[in-house]
């Protein structure tokens, strides 16, 4: 079922052989929500249940006015209009990459068809395929494969594209180069995504809205650095746990290689990512880089200290550490701190203190 019109509902709930889900969930009607959380949690039963490859018999979720599923109507696969993206590309191998990324235009009525060859263009300049139309896929990377897949599903004219772990298959710099392709496709798609992946630097890059799965149910939901700043949810123990910013190149320092990035509440130095002042970027500040005083420090290697407020202390998954959320003129940070410096500076709720900023990634 629709809630407003900038978000989408949807409720699922029953038994999959002996797994259990229950989910109800209200996430964005366009951009990427990453569906996050360990192996076997119920994300890719989840989206198969969006995609009609799982039938429960409660559930409901409708877009665009269309019902897809509801105590009446349940809607087959072929007739649902998503795209699905695999954790494999399976493209199919005696076509060229121009017949692959056609073949999904045969599903659409004459005048969707004609609309979405108009795209094709478009689409192939924004994944970058252009040289590779003529190639048969045995003749391409990983990562080129994964593009064409991806284009494929976009040109089938989704309501709802949904990509289950599509990098999960990849080397490293099969992942590093179909990456910016993927921030290029949240920035220039209208059409929702659901992402599903188990790595924080995946959803941290990516998504614009978060919803933490586990054990079949909805641990929390939301906007990303809100949802990544929350104390009561197990990723805050991830190695990769942090806070992502989106922010804006406020300044260059040429001599020092550096750059000031801007974001509500103040700004913080890093690695100059070669874009122009005025540029928006998104920076991860890990909570294991961030440490905590209670006076602004000089004469010290860290460049990037911000005054903050203490907001909220939580225990660690060790007695020996605890994970204190500031707030930062509006934005929060964390910081995992031992539970021996969080007693001796007194650390509670309302406190203001300093945090300190060792290390940021530019992650886009």
């Amino acid at each position: 079922m629709s809630a407003r019109d900038d978000t989408l509902s949807a409720r699922f709930k029953g038994a999959l052989g002996s797994f259990r889900l229950d989910v109800d969930l209200t996430f964005p009607a366009n951009g990427i929500t990453a569906l996050f959380g360990p192996s076997g949690c119920g994300k890719t039963s989840l989206l198969r249940c969006f995609a009609g490859l799982n039938r429960l018999d409660d559930g409901d979720f409708s877009i665009e006015g269309e019902v897809w599923q509801d105590g009446k109507t349940f809607l087959p696969s072929h007739k649902r209009a998503i795209g699905y993206v695999f954790q494999q590309a399976n493209l199919f191998p005696h076509l060229s990459v121009s017949d692959n990324l056609a073949f999904g235009l045969k599903r659409l009525a004459r005048g969707e068809r004609e609309a979405a060859a108009r795209r094709f263009d478009e689409l192939v300049s924004l994944l970058g395929i252009g040289h590779l139309l003529d190639r048969a896929p045995r003749k391409l990377s990983g990562g080129e494969r994964q593009r064409v897949a991806i284009g494929r599903a976009l040109l089938t004219a989704p309501k709802l594209l949904l990509m289950d772990e599509p990098l999960s298959a990849l080397d490293f710099e099969a992942k590093r180069e179909i990456l910016p392709y993927l921030e290029s496709l949240r920035k220039n798609l209208s059409v929702p995504v659901l992402y599903v992946t188990h790595a924080p630097n995946e959803v941290a890059r990516l998504a614009d809205h978060i919803a933490v799965i586990e054990n079949g149910c909805v641990l929390a939901s939301g906007p990303l650095t809100e949802t990544l700043a929350r104390l009561d949810l197990p990723i805050r123990w991830e190695e990769g746990a942090g806070v992502a910013i989106d922010a804006e190149v406020a300044e260059i320092d040429a001599q020092w290689h550096l750059a000031r990035v801007a974001f509500p509440g103040g700004s913080l130095w890093v690695r100059d990512p070669k874009k122009p002042v005025g540029t928006n970027v998104r920076v991860m500040v890990l909570a294991r880089d961030v440490s905590l005083a209670l006076e602004a420090s000089e004469n010290v290697s860290i460049v990037n200290h911000l005054p903050a407020t203490v907001l909220e202390i939580a225990d660690g998954d060790h007695p020996a550490v605890v994970a204190v959320k500031v707030d930062v003129g509006g934005t929060p940070l964390i910081a995992r701190l031992t539970a021996r410096s969080a007693a001796l500076l007194g650390l509670e709720p309302g406190k203001p203190v300093f945090a300190q900023i060792k290390s940021v990634a530019i992650v886009e």
